[in-house]
């Protein structure tokens, strides 16, 4: 298998390829490591060589074969070390596994790397003193959102047809709109968070990964969601696997559809045009549109991220060192001071907060049975756009300056609602649109069989940035 053969499959395709006999698991690891130099070269996505051997995995699992990465935002594999993207953290290793890890190694993955975040994965840019930018496939003077950068830029290069990702305020769909992926953020409840946490960023930040196709993401959905033990709760169990999803008419639905913020941010033309094309699409497919959005308050939704900004501090200030201030960047030492100052009271508005969000999107989606906005609200940021270490910030300023970015994904991280973002949308010199589906909770089944119509009705899957066209 050559390089730009590899670079055309997914997942499913390589697992399919392997199962038949045509190709084995060796040659596709052998040829997923010479991708996985080349793209890392150009692109700068992994934080540290490729892993060799392979992290263990069951070598029958239902997606055997199939390379993966995982990403550097805590510890996720056993013997791995984590950096959270910053000079201050020397690597301490992972004691064990994440549930979702040993999962990952049972549907038969073979990881091979770890991948780059920006410093306390807290940016929609991928570019820390530590790694330096890592630069999107479609535009090397262009982000790859954040904070799973390394994630989105190796998959869309096509190095490898998906990679662990995470998503705390829009860190799995953010990256997949500036690189043209699929990027699902379940349900809360739906992908288990431990052994070592209970309630990932007050119950706001979700794992799951990034694919180029919605097949995918819902094969590897059904392979790692359910209840790990002792989890503090989790989402309702599907009716049938999710991959059973694809394909399936899920009738006429309610589809309400925005280009307006919550916050009052700019939305770039092209970025809303895209938008509401997706919904006119979706009209032709028989479905009934109308333009709304849930009422909220988004002073409610800063809150909300500034308590999840406090419990990423938490872990830095409860670790047995202290990192050296003069290591960190300049949002992460105010956010350490913001985390000193908290009170059990701040916390408690918090929760009263996210109250507040969780039950008027709830409501807003009785009366729908989807959402459809931008993912981001502008096309993908030019590499220093976002200014992680600006001494000049606030952690509120730097709060204002993210989401004037990425304006409409924290509502939905907040509330705890699925969310994907489909590549469903080209600027006029070629860059990546997202547009973002959002269900009731638990409603994945939903997404897929959408998301499934408009992949079939708004094809991309030749549109690729055609990073290993022409290599052998």
């Amino acid at each position: 298998m050559r390089i730009h053969e590899y670079a055309g499959f997914d997942a499913i395709g390589l697992r399919d390829l392997i199962k038949a006999g045509e190709v084995t698991a060796a040659e596709v690891e052998a040829v997923a490591r010479e991708a996985i130099a080349t793209a890392d070269t150009e692109l700068n996505g992994l934080a540290l060589p490729p892993f060799d051997p392979a992290l263990g995995h069951v070598a029958d699992g239902p997606l055997a074969g199939v390379p993966f990465l995982i990403k550097d935002h805590g510890p996720v594999a056993e013997g791995v070390p984590f950096f959270l993207g910053s000079r201050a953290l020397p690597g301490t290793l992972a004691q064990r596994d994440t549930d979702l890890m040993t999962r990952f190694r049972g549907a038969g993955l073979v990881t091979l790397g770890l991948t780059t975040v920006p410093e306390m994965v807290l940016s929609f840019s991928t570019e820390s003193l530590r790694y330096g930018p890592t630069r999107n496939p479609w535009d090397r003077d262009r982000g790859v959102g954040g904070s799973s950068g390394g994630a989105a830029a190796l998959v869309a290069a096509g190095a490898v047809p998906l990679a662990h990702a995470s998503d705390g305020a829009g860190s799995i769909r953010i990256p997949a709109s500036c690189c043209g992926l699929v990027g699902l953020k379940p349900s809360r409840g739906r992908v288990p968070c431990g052994p070592g946490m209970g309630e990932p960023m007050l119950g706001m930040a979700y794992e799951f990964g990034l694919t180029r196709t919605v097949r995918d993401a819902a094969h590897l959905l059904d392979a790692v969601h359910g209840p790990g033990i002792g989890d503090k709760y989790t989402a309702p169990p599907p009716t049938r696997r999710y991959a059973e999803e694809l394909g399936v008419d899920p009738g006429s639905l309610r589809v309400a559809v925005t280009t307006e913020t919550w916050s009052g941010a700019r939305v770039d033309s092209e970025v809303a045009a895209a938008t509401v094309q997706a919904g006119h699409m979706l009209e032709r497919l028989g479905h009934a549109i109308t333009f709304g959005r849930p009422e909220l308050d988004w002073d409610d939704v800063l809150t909300s991220a500034t308590a999840e900004g406090v419990a990423i501090a938490s872990m830095v200030l409860r670790a047995p060192r202290r990192p050296d201030p003069d290591h960190l960047e300049a949002v992460s030492r105010q956010l350490l001071q913001v985390a000193d100052a908290y009170t059990a009271m701040d916390l408690m508005n918090a929760f009263d907060a996210q109250n507040r969000v969780t039950r008027s999107v709830a409501a807003f989606l009785t009366g729908h049975d989807l959402l459809i906005t931008p993912t981001l609200g502008r096309l993908p940021a030019p590499h220093g756009t976002l200014r992680y270490n600006d001494p000049g910030h606030t952690f509120a300023t730097w709060l204002d300056s993210l989401f004037d970015y990425g304006p409409f994904t924290m509502v939905f991280n907040v509330s705890g609602h699925p969310a994907i973002s489909l590549p469903l949308g080209q600027s006029e010199n070629g860059l990546p649109i997202g547009v973002q589906l959002v269900a009731s909770y638990g409603r994945e089944d939903l997404l897929f069989q959408i998301s499934s119509q408009l992949e079939q009705a708004m094809p991309w899957r030749r549109r690729t940035p055609a990073f290993f066209v022409g290599r052998s």
